[in-house]
């Protein structure tokens, strides 16, 4: 089972990645987690990542797709979730005949579905505890009373510098830009299914797990 979830920042495709790593056994290919760990492990392939990286270029698709295929070479697990990769039509083309090559293919492109206002709602309001990154939202679970972590008892709280509302809003412009020809790519191929991202974790899984089981 492979699939791409798709959404802008801060629709929590990374919360629910984690819940299908946990739940169904699937292995994130996350594009950044890739690159870093390659920069630093002495490869071949990672020496020309760490070329490139320090070099302040952008690495190419060649070699994105040549860490993938690394992946898909090992063990499988429950599938593949492909998390920051495609990003254009070009990498699209190139992942599925990737995944063509290894005998397989995508089970679905999951779009997390959500409202622009309730989005930047919420991002503005979340927060993370400096020292495990325990997430918090002053809407849906803030901080507690004694200002300490629930999972860590560590009273560092942290908001990121970018989740303003004029940060997040160019962020969801610049996503739409690029997001929007892959939605008309895969629901062209019959990949493309619709979820909602605003509901509760828990929901937005149900949703998820809906799509997959099907």
């Amino acid at each position: 089972m492979n699939i791409i979830l798709l959404g802008p920042p801060g629709a929590g495709k990374g919360t629910q990645a984690r819940k299908l790593v946990e739940e169904r056994g699937m292995i994130q290919l996350s594009t950044g987690d890739m690159l870093r760990e390659a920069k630093s492990s002495g490869t071949e392939m990672g020496n020309k990542v760490a070329a490139v990286m320090d070099a302040g270029e952008l690495v190419t698709d060649e070699i994105v797709i040549g860490l993938i295929e690394e992946k898909l070479e090992g063990d499988h697990g429950g599938g593949f979730i492909f998390d920051g990769f495609p990003r254009t039509l070009a990498q699209a083309d190139a992942l599925g005949d990737l995944l063509s090559k290894h005998g397989t293919a995508l089970t679905a492109v999951i779009a997390m579905e959500v409202n622009d206002d309730a989005l930047v709602e919420r991002i503005t309001a979340r927060s993370t505890c400096g020292n495990c990154g325990e997430g918090y939202n002053d809407i849906s679970k803030p901080i507690p009373a004694d200002q300490k972590c629930i999972k860590c008892g560590a009273s560092d709280f942290k908001r990121r510098a970018d989740d303003n509302e004029d940060s997040l809003r160019t962020r969801l412009m610049e996503y739409y830009k690029k997001t929007s020809p892959l939605l008309g790519y895969y629901h062209a191929k019959g990949d493309l299914k619709w979820v909602p991202g605003l509901g509760e974790i828990a929901d937005v899984a149900a949703g998820i797990n809906k799509v997959l089981d099907a």
